[in-house]
């Protein structure tokens, strides 16, 4: 499984590149808009950052305007997957630009019968959002492992699953197990994923048996 980082903070971005362990990077307007920078200027910043695909959201909702955007996001880096949303003239969007051989994220995703529309339409990623739906009460992994039912049933589709709207390890864990491609992680997602009580306290009781022997490696 490839995790990406769900972020346009370029600093943040660059301590955990360090890691080995980011494969690419999504944005969306909101997050351009937190970082409070242009999105030309940091979505190249972002690609020069992360050799692996990295989304730059269209802001658009019609069809012409939305493949103008894309087509001049897709012109930053040859690493850029145009981002459209899961709407009648995304989809013909992302079939445009699939055709044109540009990777395309379709976002926005809450239903697999959405999710089969995307991978007609030739999306590189399908971006289906698992808190969002836990959020009303619904469990959305349930709607990672339908996906993952119909795309196995189906191989000439090439469509990654691109399990976003995580909050949480577990949400990863659960994806990991299902199979997904990739999960879109938000920087503190990532951080916590090290994280384990239980290996805290074994260092802790390492580093204290080490300090008695007086002993040193170097």
């Amino acid at each position: 499984m490839r995790f990406f980082v769900d972020t346009a903070d370029v600093t943040e971005l660059e301590k955990l590149v360090v890691t080995g362990m980011v494969d690419g990077v999504t944005t969306n307007p909101s997050l351009i808009a937190k970082s409070g920078r242009n999105i030309l200027e940091v979505t190249k910043e972002i690609a020069d950052v992360v050799p692996g695909p990295v989304s730059a959201e269209v802001t658009a909702t019609d069809y012409d305007t939305m493949i103008e955007e894309g087509q001049k996001l897709a012109k930053i880096a040859d690493n850029i997957a145009v981002k459209v949303p899961l709407t009648v003239d995304g989809l013909r969007t992302c079939k445009t630009l699939s055709s044109q051989g540009t990777m395309v994220n379709v976002t926005l995703c809450f239903s697999a019968a959405q999710a089969l529309l995307a991978a007609k339409a030739g999306a590189t990623f399908i971006s289906p959002f698992v808190g969002r739906l836990d959020d009303m009460g619904m469990d959305g992994m349930e709607l990672i492992e339908s996906i993952k039912d119909i795309y196995d049933a189906y191989p000439q589709y090439s469509t990654e699953i691109l399990v976003a709207s995580i909050r949480t390890p577990r949400h990863v864990e659960r994806a990991a197990e299902m199979g997904a491609d990739v999960g879109t992680l938000p920087p503190r997602v990532l951080w916590d994923m090290y994280q384990h009580p239980l290996t805290s306290k074994g260092l802790d009781d390492f580093l204290s048996d080490w300090g008695r022997t007086g002993q040193s490696i170097l």
